[in-house]
């Protein structure tokens, strides 16, 4: 690939990141979105689905969870029932803050006028607690 100059206002874009240098771009930076999380009636036909529509590469983590992988932001499926009338609505998309101190951004989150709707708990991987912000969105905060 070509070297190109990097316009300032694209340095922090992880897709230009990745187009400009044939690498993947950094992970875990502190205060960035780092991973989602979405509902999942069918986990078998949504691992299908993306892996073929997208090419994500999936890990089983027990039969309610699934993660993935290959789409810049890395991600997860969780397992929820069926509504027969409609979509999935018992949870929408989990957005995942990630975080160098997950104490003091748990502070900084209650400063700001967060409401924590999970304490902080340890899941395979780190620790994460939930929070909602103003408008009553969830969201969650992980560290190793």
């Amino acid at each position: 690939m070509a070297s190109r100059a990097i316009p300032p206002c694209f340095v922090a874009d992880p897709h230009y990141f990745v187009l400009m240098n044939d690498e993947p771009p950094p992970v875990n930076i502190h205060n960035s979105i780092n991973y989602i999380e979405l509902p999942a009636t069918d986990l078998a036909a949504t691992k299908s689905f993306y892996g073929a529509a997208f090419g994500w590469v999936f890990k089983d983590w027990g039969p309610t969870y699934v993660s993935f992988s290959g789409a810049v932001v890395e991600g997860g499926f969780e397992k929820t029932a069926a509504d027969p009338d409609g979509p999935t609505t018992s949870r929408g998309v989990l957005v995942v803050l990630y975080s160098n101190d997950l104490s003091a951004t748990l502070e900084t989150v209650l400063a700001a006028g967060g409401k924590i709707s999970q304490p902080t708990f340890e899941f395979p991987g780190g620790r994460r607690f939930h929070f909602l912000d103003p408008n009553g969105n969830e969201l969650a905060v992980w560290s190793p």
